[in-house]
């Protein structure tokens, strides 16, 4: 097992809110009585772990890291998703003690020191996985155990406090405080932060210009200014916390803008028009998601990133299923009846992961552009 940079081994120790402990070593920014605490997720990508630590729809959670070897290839300040990391800690099963890569600028470990935050390696991450895959997105704790650090006992309490992410309105903590614009394409498209990735920004960006709104802007405001479309970004927690947002949806539907949502966007989009939503167990959180194409019938291999699913039979006669996720058969994608609005709930422009689904991009242009 591999020790952090710093060659300084600190005992640390997983506690789920179940009683399940896990042994390891406390990495990043987590010392003396520090206790980081969340709802504990896997992520299966193989690469990419910079970009997922850095993506706000990670509020609220720990990352657990399927992939065994994280931080070999370093960090660097162009792979960022985000301004900061929003997650509230990192599981990994061993912290490369070394980076190799032509475009690294630094550590992990160090990375995570800079921004706060905690995390522990060492740990089975294989058992880890097999649980929450058995018993569903879980609260956990994690802290140093050695002298002058917490107990077990501390950590089982941490973890049973812990709300996850149900019933809380995790957006207002990622979304922007004011506007800002970025892209200069001929087109002129508001995005809604709902804890936007920076790699969405440059895909909108190669064909419109793009102005980025916080979540909570009255649509009103968008109307008066009769933008081009409106774009629903991606986005950490409960669906039915971000009441405002539904509203927003509802009124810029109805104004016929060209609308597009991704992940919490689609979310949010499907109960703007009155249908439901609901948890997954563990949730999808990976790069290698298999999603039909209704439409076309292809596979599509995606990056996906969610705890809540929406309900697609809630919505019979308002929208029509687009896509299908092949490994649990819940909805991926809508198309709203009558209406120039659609969605998806993974990620196409996949930072990290495979690029199979940017052409969703090309659709929102065309749409507004009037060719669909």
């Amino acid at each position: 097992m591999s020790t952090p940079a710093s060659n300084n081994v600190r005992e640390g120790l997983l506690v789920l809110a179940d009683g399940t402990t896990f042994e390891g070593e406390i990495i990043g920014a987590a010392s003396g009585t520090d206790i980081a605490t969340g709802e504990v997720v896997f992520n299966t990508v193989l690469s990419g772990y910079q970009e997922v630590i850095t993506d706000p729809s990670y509020a609220g959670q720990i990352i657990t890291f399927t992939y065994p070897h994280i931080g070999n290839y370093g960090v660097n300040d162009h792979d960022d998703e985000s301004a900061r990391p929003f997650c509230r800690g990192v599981i990994v099963r061993d912290l490369a003690r070394r980076r190799s890569n032509w475009r690294s600028t630094g550590d992990l470990d160090a990375f995570l020191r800079r921004h706060h935050v905690a995390g522990i390696a060492g740990i089975d991450t294989r058992r880890l996985t097999r649980h929450l895959r058995d018993f569903g997105a879980i609260p956990g704790a994690f802290g140093f155990v050695g002298d002058g650090g917490v107990s077990e006992t501390a950590l089982k309490a941490a973890a049973l406090a812990e709300p996850g992410t149900d019933g809380i309105d995790l957006v207002a903590e990622v979304t922007c405080s004011r506007p800002y614009s970025v892209g200069a394409g001929p087109l002129r498209i508001v995005a809604y932060d709902f804890g936007m990735k920076r790699s969405i920004l440059r895909q909108l960006g190669e064909f419109a210009t793009v102005d980025v709104v916080p979540a909570w802007v009255p649509a009103s405001e968008i109307i008066e200014h009769r933008p081009d479309g409106v774009f629903l970004s991606n986005g950490p927690g409960d669906p039915s916390m971000v009441g405002y947002a539904v509203d927003n949806i509802h009124a810029i539907i109805d104004a016929d803008i060209p609308l597009f949502g991704i992940c919490l966007g689609h979310q949010v989009m499907s109960r703007a028009l009155g249908g439901s939503t609901f948890k997954l167990p563990f949730g999808h959180h990976g790069g290698n998601h298999p999603v039909r194409n209704l439409a076309s019938g292809h596979i599509e291999i995606t990056a996906q990133n969610h705890n809540f699913c929406v309900d697609i039979d809630s919505l019979a006669g308002v929208a029509e299923l687009t896509h299908i996720n092949l490994n649990d058969q819940t909805v991926e994608g809508m198309r709203v009846v009558g209406a120039r609005a659609f969605s998806v709930q993974y990620h196409p422009e996949a930072g990290p992961g495979p690029h199979d689904a940017r052409y969703l991009f090309d659709e929102f242009s065309a749409l507004i552009e009037g060719k669909q």
